[in-house]
């Protein structure tokens, strides 16, 4: 509940009231999850934890500190927030799922609170037996050093006064920082508090301007093999931030007229700065890119709760369901399972709603004959599938869709064949995209390799992970990455072809590990084929004397 626009005196007396009348009502939900015998055994172990903090740390440069922030409580309606989730890259380091909290991670060791040898320290949102009553337990600082095995926890009120020698630092590195979180009135360090603290101590310039960082690495990385494409986004950059237009290194390379010039500007590197909001991101996405065995274990059962949802709403697919009801079923699976979460808002889309990429609204009442894309991925203890099949609700193809899905089928498994150690990131997209376009031609839906984008319009790949577009380099496939393979055509009503075609949607995505030798599809359990879909959707479905009355 926010009170941030009434007296001190109103405020108390509001608690009072609404402490004693709303019994029950939970306004915010961000509980840690307690160590008890009755919770799930399977979570990362803080081990993980400490060698992705410490392998992070070792990568920092000489004299610097990296700085890190939980995720904001986004307020949903009125006193009602949305469920927390944590920063992807903060639960990475520490396991910590609560907000209003920050990591520090140090090259060199510093003394923090009066102790020495410090090289990582979190501070946490303090224990608060009241609030805990009504919103879930904390860790606090002593359960934080004892659950999660980190160095020195203290407090988030005492990050103030924490004695940290900012001044020191020859580099300040930091992700994103949160511009666009509330200021609660009642807590003096919460997470606004917090980045207030941390940009007021360090000097961070009010007018600091992080894209400058990250066109300076983008540059640094890609200027010189990828200039046709990273050229028009600098222009468009310098257009829009005098930040950007005002940068000598990022004009120098703007301006570059051939090769040679560009290759002089990009070697022609400024000095490290001292405020940093690019390499923190390479180096975890370097990190995050690979995943460890613990990782793949939870992927991997994400991935296949997810296919089981497929295989078991496929067989009880009926004409006369709704989009919302099978996103029900997606997501009742999903809970059974032991999935906390959805990775993604279930895309649930049938004829028309399926030529909608990102597709939310799911209420179509009936299905009809029109296929029904399923684009739905599981979280498990973080971590995230995205599987989509799209099948018949009647049990069948028809003539016009078998046609659209094989082609889409076919694609995939060319886009499968570049799936391998070295392979660049974009060449399952390459593979894929050249059999539609042929496929497209054939079919008369397009003249020429020029129209396939208004059929074909989004890439084939992404990383997968804790995020569903998890971070990367984008370097070529390496053993131990994870990619969606996900072609697609889309026809909306109106296209400019024959009306057969129309309100056709077809996706097929698969999550795909690399392996020394290939590739391995984690989510093979879900059938691809029309073959499979179809035998598989005349089988019976346990759901299918399952009978609610009827509301009045």
């Amino acid at each position: 509940m926010r009170y941030s626009l009434l007296s001190k005196t109103t405020r108390v007396l509001l608690a009072v009231v609404l402490t004693a009348s709303l019994a029950g009502h939970s306004p915010e939900v961000r509980a840690q999850r307690p160590t008890s015998s009755d919770r799930p055994t399977d979570f990362l172990d803080p081990a993980f934890h400490r060698q992705r903090r410490e392998l992070l740390r070792q990568a920092l440069p000489a004299r610097s500190v990296a700085v890190l922030f939980a995720a904001p409580v986004r307020n949903r309606a009125n006193d009602v927030d949305f469920i927390y989730h944590q920063a992807p890259d903060f639960y990475y380091l520490t396991g910590y799922t609560e907000p209003h909290a920050v990591l520090l991670l140090f090259k060199e060791p510093q003394t923090i609170g009066g102790q020495s040898g410090i090289t990582e320290a979190l501070f946490t949102q303090p224990r608060d037996p009241q609030r805990e009553s009504w919103t879930g337990r904390r860790l606090g600082a002593d359960g934080a050093k004892e659950q999660l095995k980190l160095q020195y926890t203290a407090d988030n009120k005492s990050f103030a006064e924490a004695g940290i020698k900012w001044a020191d630092f020859g580099q300040i590195l930091f992700t994103d920082l949160p511009a666009d979180v509330r200021d609660d009135a009642r807590d003096p360090a919460d997470l606004f508090n917090l980045v207030a603290d941390f940009r007021r101590q360090a000097g961070v310039p009010t007018d600091y301007n992080p894209l400058v960082a990250e066109l300076r690495g983008l540059i640094q990385r890609y200027g010189a093999a990828n200039s046709a494409n990273l050229l028009p986004y600098v222009e468009s950059q310098s257009k829009a931030q005098p930040a950007v237009a005002a940068d000598a290194y990022i004009q120098a390379y703007r301006q570059a007229k051939t090769d040679a010039d560009r290759q002089k500007a990009i070697a022609n590197k400024p000095a490290p700065a001292r405020y940093d909001a690019a390499t923190l991101v390479e180096v975890l996405s370097g990190l995050r890119e690979i995943k460890t065995p613990e990782e793949l274990k939870l992927l991997r059962r994400a991935v296949q709760i997810s296919t089981t949802g497929q295989q078991e709403v496929m067989k009880a697919l009926k004409p006369d369901m709704s989009e919302n009801e099978v996103q029900g079923l997606h997501e009742y699976v999903y809970r059974r399972y032991g999935a906390e979460f959805e990775g993604y808002p279930s895309i649930v889309g049938a004829g028309a709603n399926g030529c909608i990429l990102h597709y939310e609204t799911n209420d179509k009442p009936r299905l009809g004959n029109d296929l029904i894309l399923m684009d739905c991925g599981a979280e498990y203890h973080g971590y995230t599938a995205d599987v989509t099949r799209t099948a018949p609700p009647s049990g069948k193809f028809s003539p016009a869709q078998r046609q659209i899905y094989e082609l889409v089928l076919a694609a995939q498994d060319a886009a499968f064949k570049e799936c391998k150690p070295g392979s660049e990131f974009q060449a399952p997209h390459k593979a894929a995209l050249q059999v539609i376009t042929d496929g497209l031609i054939k079919l008369g839906l397009i003249k020429d390799a020029t129209e396939v984008r208004k059929y074909f319009p989004h890439g084939t790949s992404h990383y997968l992970g804790l995020d569903v577009h998890d971070r990367g380099t984008y370097q070529p496939l390496q053993p131990g990455v994870v990619i969606t393979v996900e072609p697609g055509i889309y026809i909306p009503a109106n296209s400019p072809c024959d009306p057969k075609w129309w309100n056709i949607g077809v996706r097929i995505e698969d999550d795909i590990l690399i392996t020394k030798n290939g590739y391995e599809n984690l989510s093979a359990g879900a059938p691809r084929t029309v073959a499979e879909i179809e035998t598989l959707m005349a089988k019976p479905s346990a759901l299918d004397n399952f009978k609610l009355p009827n509301l009045k």
